[in-house]
């Protein structure tokens, strides 16, 4: 596969470009600034040497006064290193930095304060389909995903595997952000079950047999290096009751396949549709962090069980999603929409399946995941996404 062009654009200003590992972030920053002073800390002579004195690298851009940007690869591994950087960027007007993480956890454990807001804060998702264009297969971004390290792999299957594994042990064991890595292990299958669902922290400290206070702390730690995330609830102007609880997503459809324990009793139906909800939800979270736009993402259920898969809300409207791995539509899949509606009649709503044709029914908008998909582009919004 071709070197892929990324929706992500850089801002001219310094920055930091978190992401899990696998986005692709090295691949970025080296292809957009590759006359830039690179200092890689995946690299372990790298990380003792600047572990030992974070001021070298002072001493190194010093001697290299033509370079207009300096990368810190993984910035997390040596988190000293950025009182540093904020001296340089005292020192430096004309010099903007680039600082990558996999992780948050060891920034916030070490007190940085990622330099008090004078570097942005950008997040590189998976690819986007349209990222992809003609590569994209939807069959198999379900199986395996859409993380650049998998799609590029001969054997898609077993990077996943290697890569859940890896996570585990450099991200977490190495990093000792816990203290017993097989209850966290149980823990990472028992939240697979929550991909996609209302988050219940007694029913998955119930399943992977930990106290709930921490199973909360891992859910914050896997948050934190990025593997998951929590979708809240939408409840502006709300006339009726609404849950309180917040929807959990792993990252990566591919990365919840590879934790997604499967047994007799799973129906395949469910971890399909959870796939399905999951890889449209990557989609939509890159869709709007990549917006000049300011798009903010919800789900909406109310306490009697009606529910919306997501709501859009943001100065270009007010929109309502729901996601069905079906290839037809009966009535009772737009019941969600409907309520949604009638809560906020100057809502537009939208309905994705697996079906082929694009076609409106009760005045939703049901249109084929693929289509969806691909017409997301961080630059059009919902409406022109409708029309085209």
């Amino acid at each position: 596969m071709e070197i892929v062009d990324r929706f992500f654009k850089p801002p001219a200003s310094s920055f930091f470009l978190f992401g899990p590992r696998g986005t692709g972030k090295s691949t970025f920053v080296k292809r957009q600034y590759g006359d830039a002073l690179y200092i890689d800390l995946l690299d372990p002579e790298r990380i003792r040497f600047f572990s030992a004195r974070p001021e070298r690298l002072k001493e190194i851009a010093d001697a290299n006064p033509s370079s207009a940007h300096i990368v810190v690869d993984e910035i997390q591994r040596v988190p000293e290193m950025l009182t540093v950087v904020h001296k340089l960027m005292e020192e430096k007007k004309g010099v903007s930095f680039v600082l990558t993480g996999s992780s948050a956890r060891k920034l916030k454990r070490a007190g940085v304060d990622l330099l008090g807001g004078r570097a942005l804060l950008h997040t590189l998702h998976p690819f986007m389909a349209g990222e992809l264009g003609n590569e994209f297969n939807l069959d198999q971004a379900l199986q395996y995903g859409l993380l650049p390290l998998v799609i590029h792999a001969k054997d898609p299957e077993e990077v996943l595997r290697s890569y859940t594994a890896l996570y585990l042990r450099e991200e977490v064991q190495m990093e000792g952000l816990v203290r017993n890595v097989g209850n966290f292990s149980r823990f990472l299958e028992a939240i697979s079950f929550s991909h996609a669902s209302i988050l219940n922290i007694s029913n998955v400290s119930r399943e992977c047999e930990v106290e709930r206070k921490v199973v909360e702390s891992y859910v914050t730690i896997l948050e934190d290096i990025l593997l998951g995330w929590r979708l809240p609830v939408f409840t502006r102007r709300a006339k009726r009751a609404l849950v309180a609880h917040p929807k959990f997503y792993l990252f990566d459809t591919g990365v919840f396949r590879a934790l997604r324990p499967r047994g007799p009793l799973d129906q395949p139906a469910d971890i399909e549709g959870q796939a399905l909800e999951g890889l449209v939800a990557q989609h939509l979270r890159a869709w709007a962090a990549y917006s000049r736009v300011k798009r903010d993402l919800y789900y909406w259920r109310t306490r009697a069980g009606v529910e919306v898969d997501f709501v859009v809300y943001g100065t270009e409207g007010l929109w309502a999603i729901e996601v069905k791995s079906s290839s037809k539509i009966h009535s009772g899949d737009l019941r969600g929409l409907r309520a949604f509606r009638d809560e906020y009649p100057n809502s537009k709503t939208l309905l994705i399946y697996r079906g082929q044709d694009r076609l409106v029914k009760s005045g939703v908008l049901c249109v084929p995941c693929s289509d969806f998909l691909m017409g997301l582009y961080p630059d059009r919004s919902l409406d022109k996404l409708a029309m085209l």
